[in-house]
């Protein structure tokens, strides 16, 4: 099962979250059928999208996590509730490149460098917050720790992986975000750093252990480090009739007419999940009757 885990050091310099995401990931990449460079970029978004979203403590707060590099895989997009359970795609879920020289999946290459990265906060008030940095490298971890510093200020180490199985299945996702707090001096960020190079790719310790307390524990071994929460964490998308409805409304008569005239009724695909719903030509014809009633009653 899928748990994110929150912490501070005992002497209240740094602040950390970790994240074990394969089931999630997995369910995201049955439903967009994504191939191994795909399932790697969109699992790092949504990973992260999970962390930065937990940290929202407003009620029916989101996140929306967006990479727009200008490489193959096009937009990826991830969308976050204040308890970390996420949904996102990838515009072109069936990219493949070849591997790296060194044998890794080429996600800067696939999400591209050359675009922006954009955190959306919902917070419930009339307009959310917009952040947004030109990306490094299209590796995602450092283009986020680029915005944390840029944006809101705060030193971030950041570390995301996903392992992709022999058959494409997941075999290890998650990551996590360490952030100095203020006050923090040299030393702490030295023993950060230590911690970080020492413990090694993020993707090889999850491997071996998917506990996302035992990964900060890890990276963090010079601290002593107290858990503040623990929390389950899903794929979990907010999709509904009623939702769909309100977008086909948002159509107009003229607009639904035309759907009527041309195709008879309409099937409409979320694009997070992988649920269909579909509208008869009789169902659509008492929506545009309910928008002409409207206008009348005006």
């Amino acid at each position: 099962m899928d748990r994110l885990v929150r912490a501070m050091t005992a002497d209240g310099m740094v602040k950390a979250v970790a994240v074990s995401t394969r089931d999630l990931t997995e369910r995201a990449r049955q439903i967009h059928t994504t191939l191994p460079v795909a399932t790697a970029a969109l699992g790092r978004t949504l990973a992260a999208a999970s962390m930065m979203g937990n940290a929202l403590k407003v009620e029916d707060a989101s996140l929306t996590l967006q990479i727009k590099g200008g490489g193959p895989l096009g937009t990826i997009l991830a969308v976050s509730d204040n308890q970390g359970n996420v949904r996102g795609y990838v515009q072109q879920p069936h990219v493949d490149l070849p591997l790296r020289p060194d044998g890794k999946l080429d996600v800067g290459t696939a999400v591209g460098s050359d675009g922006t990265l954009t955190v959306i906060k919902d917070l419930g008030m009339k307009e959310p917050y917009v952040g947004s940095v030109q990306l490094l490298g299209g590796e995602i971890a450092e283009d986020l720790a680029a915005y944390f510093v840029e944006s809101e200020q705060i030193p971030t180490a950041c570390a995301l992986g996903v392992l992709v199985d022999r058959d494409q299945s997941v075999k290890a996702a998650g990551g996590y975000i360490i952030q100095l707090l203020p006050g923090a001096g040299e030393d702490i960020i030295t023993k950060v750093e230590g911690g970080v190079m020492a413990a090694g790719p993020v993707t090889a310790l999850l491997d071996k252990d998917d506990d996302p307390e035992t990964l900060l524990r890890t990276v963090l071994s010079d601290f002593d480090v107290e858990i503040l929460e623990t929390s389950p964490v899903e794929y979990r998308c907010y999709c509904s009739r009623e939702r769909v409805e309100r977008a086909l409304i948002s159509l107009g008569t003229e607009e639904l007419e035309k759907i009527l005239e041309e195709q008879g009724g309409c099937e409409l695909t979320c694009q997070f999940c992988d649920k269909v719903h579909t509208f008869t030509a009789q169902e659509l014809q008492t929506l545009i009757d309910g928008i002409k009633d409207a206008k009348k009653q005006q």
